[in-house]
């Protein structure tokens, strides 16, 4: 690419005609590299800045319209061989027109000033048959706008920009200083000039600005720095991996086994939801084992599928019939748990006991709540999404997780759910249920939990009829999470960062004084080497289970 621009940098040397030609050519190959040569030569003085700047408009407006031309008479044709048409139907490709003649504008707009969009989109724009005089008049528009700032930017940056472009490597800060300007500038108007623009801005402030939404890298420094002043204290770096010597990797700390401690709660009988693990295997096998599962306990579909070892709602599924259940067996060949579903509300109780203590306490209750959008029979699902002052904040999720529904119309007072699992990062709302703690419900939770020998610290996931059946202690267990589970009413939205960094905080601070009282009682915490190999394991685990697949997602 370099010797592109210097060829047509030296073309440019007496000026003329020849020159904008070599620019326009240029950009067939490299558009923004191109403007930026362009600007370097309107400030050496060899090119007038318009007709500079025109040169480059004609030959990057000429390649945007060949692509889509590509993408009519190339692109099309390929949809109706294999293996693209397995993957894409005839209605999938109809809707997809839909919405891209619909929605195109914007996103050819907007792709203009993102480099490695462009080829991909314009592309697409020929393949999804978009209206060709009408988006060629939105390509004007955008190069219109990004051309002049490029090669502007690069006029004024002059000569320190010529000795950036002394060699390709060397000219990436040029280029990006090139084109940051025009970019921010650009990606804010574009955002501002739409509703669509305007709500989405909405969703990324109201994420950064609260708490529940903040990623694990911003929350945890802290309580981080906390954990290891504890384990100082008590000179020991894995003393907390004691805290549960019923469950097994460290008491709960990374990579648990689900039906393991479902296995322990064998002894609360019928407050834990009925279950079976599907071994790792042959397909018809584990769909021969989940039949006679659904037979010997009268189940009917709905039934929960999710993996043995995951978190935060990782792969789980709630299969309605049987093709579906057969397509998630098929695509997850690692140990599956197949669970009754149990319908109702949702709450996470954290629980915790000392040792010697003829009791333990509720710590904390999340109340779990599905979220979800109501037709009015005018606007489509996504202005649904995006108009709700709760669901625009994780449109992200939503309207990745919708796609193929987005342009439908839910009828008026037709209630859409977005969300079916009490999952955060999925999409359920957490509120502070704390206040719902009974005397009742403690008795039942000491109970279930003194059944599961071992067990000391950690969180119910359960479902009940209504809150005044859970605060009775009346309520089904589908999953109890160890050591590194949260008090997950931290991120009810009325809380505050520092009333979750206190709250994790004292979490762990009852779970060293759980693991330190064990290991006088002569339980043994793991080794800094076992923990160093759950982690490492655990980690592997984890980039297998999100590399492209077709491993099924939460529904």
């Amino acid at each position: 690419m370099n010797e592109i621009v210097e060829w047509a940098m030296n073309l440019a040397a007496d000026g003329g005609p020849t020159a904008l030609i070599a620019l326009a050519l240029a950009t067939l190959l490299t558009e923004d590299l191109t403007c930026i040569a362009a600007g370097l030569l309107v400030a050496r003085g060899s090119l007038a800045f318009w007709p500079a700047t025109g040169a480059c408009y004609a030959g990057i407006l000429i390649g945007d319209l060949l692509l889509v031309l590509m993408g009519r008479t190339i692109g099309r044709p390929a949809l109706r061989v294999s293996p693209l048409k397995w993957w894409l139907s005839e209605e999938l490709v109809a809707r997809a027109e839909r919405w891209f003649t619909r929605r195109g504008p914007g996103i050819v707009f907007a792709s203009r000033f993102m480099p490695g969009t462009r080829v991909p989109t314009y592309f697409a724009a020929g393949v999804l048959r978009a209206p060709f005089f009408r988006f060629a008049g939105w390509f004007a528009i955008a190069c219109a706008i990004w051309v002049p700032l490029l090669v502007g930017t690069a006029t004024w940056l002059g000569t320190r920009a010529t000795e950036m472009l002394a060699t390709w490597t060397s000219a990436v800060p040029a280029l990006i200083g090139a084109g940051l300007v025009a970019w921010c500038v650009a990606q804010l108007g574009l955002a501002m000039a739409t509703w669509r623009g305007r709500r989405l801005l909405v969703g990324r402030w109201r994420r950064f600005t609260r708490f529940e939404f903040w990623p694990r890298w911003v929350v945890y420094p802290p309580v981080l720095a906390y954990i290891l002043w504890l384990a100082l204290r008590h000179r020991s770096l894995a003393l907390v991996t004691a805290a549960n010597p019923g469950i097994g990797a460290g008491g709960g700390l990374v990579g648990e086994s689900k039906s393991e401690i479902l296995h322990g709660l064998a002894g609360a009988g019928d407050r834990v939801a009925r279950w079976t693990l599907l071994v790792a295997g042959e397909a018809g096998a584990r769909w021969a084992a989940l039949e006679s599962f659904m037979t010997e306990h009268a189940l009917g579909f709905p039934v929960v599928l999710k993996p043995d070892v995951g978190e935060r709602g990782d792969g789980v599924v709630i299969v309605r019939d049987a093709a579906q259940a057969r397509a998630v067996i098929e695509a997850e060949p690692a140990p599956l748990i197949a669970q009754a579903y149990v319908p109702g509300m949702e709450f996470g109780v954290f629980y915790h006991r000392m040792p010697a203590a003829t009791s333990g306490e509720i710590f904390s209750i999340t109340d779990k709540r599905m979220v979800g959008v109501t037709g009015d029979g005018k606007r489509c699902l996504e202005d649904l999404i995006l108009a709700d002052g709760r669901t625009v904040c994780m449109t992200s999720f939503f309207l990745s997780k919708f796609v193929v529904r987005l342009d439908d119309i839910p009828a008026a007072g037709e209630r859409v759910m977005l969300s079916e699992l009490g999952t955060h990062c999925r999409g359920a709302l957490f509120l502070d249920g704390t206040a719902l703690a009974t005397p009742a419900l403690l008795a039942e939770v000491e109970r279930v939990s003194r059944a599961f020998e071992g067990f000391h610290f950690g969180r119910y996931d359960v479902r009940t009829p209504s809150a005044e059946a859970f605060q009775r202690g009346e309520f089904t267990v589908i999953e109890l999470n160890g050591l590194t589970s949260e008090a997950t009413s931290i991120y009810d939205p009325r809380h505050s960062a520092w009333h979750g960094w206190r709250t994790l905080c004292r979490q762990w601070r009852i779970a060293f004084a759980i693991a330190a009282e064990n290991r006088a009682r002569g339980e043994k915490p793991l080794t800094l080497r076992e923990v160093w190999r759950l982690l490492v394991a655990h980690r592997r685990g984890h980039d297998h289970a999100h590399r492209p697949s077709r491993r099924h997602g939460s529904v």
